[in-house]
């Protein structure tokens, strides 16, 4: 139930995106989606399965973030199609075009799950905290002036501040699309 719902607030995201954007308000810069491989062995350790399916839309940046750079917020949402943990994300992204065409991106920010906060359980993660701390990079490529294609990789933990705090790393490919 708890996956039904996260595919539809991903549903509505990006639903208000494009409404936003046929309206002429240019407060939505950026959608993106794609497929993630779950719960990989990177920063952590992978017990969790299936693949997720990943939303989310970049806002313009406001004025007042010029002096760290101008990130642009982002919100989105990140469900596994087994069931296992799920999160819904928001913080600031930060991108660097290396050329006309090809680009990074940086993102940090704070994530909410529906996963165990400690469990002894061998097929799912021990997160600690209910609210995580999530760092993101992408290394992406524009296909033409509004649509780009990306490798996007996430970690999540609680940072050693709860206890237990076994993380999660994702990674996958996202089709992105900008207004």
């Amino acid at each position: 139930m708890k996956s039904v719902q996260a595919v539809l607030l991903a549903l509505a995201l990006l639903f208000t995106a494009s409404v936003a954007q046929a309206e002429g308000d240019s407060i939505v810069s950026e959608i993106r989606g794609g497929v993630y491989a779950h719960d990989i062995s990177f920063w952590s350790f992978h017990r969790e399965s299936g693949a997720d399916i990943n939303a989310e839309v970049l806002f313009t940046s406001p004025d007042m973030l010029e002096a760290i750079w101008a990130p642009r917020p982002h919100v989105g949402v990140t469900v596994n199609t087994s069931g296992d943990t799920s999160h819904a994300y928001t913080g600031l992204t930060w991108e660097y075009f290396l050329t006309d065409r090809f680009f990074v991106d940086g993102s940090l920010g704070l994530s909410a799950h529906n996963g165990y906060l400690n469990t002894n359980k061998s097929d799912r993660k021990s997160l600690g905290s209910p609210v995580l701390f999530r760092v993101g990079a992408a290394v992406g490529v524009n296909l033409t002036e509004k649509v780009n294609v990306s490798v996007q990789y996430e970690h999540m933990s609680n940072a050693y501040i709860a206890n237990p705090n076994e993380g999660m790393d994702n990674v996958g490919l996202r089709l992105g699309y900008r207004f």
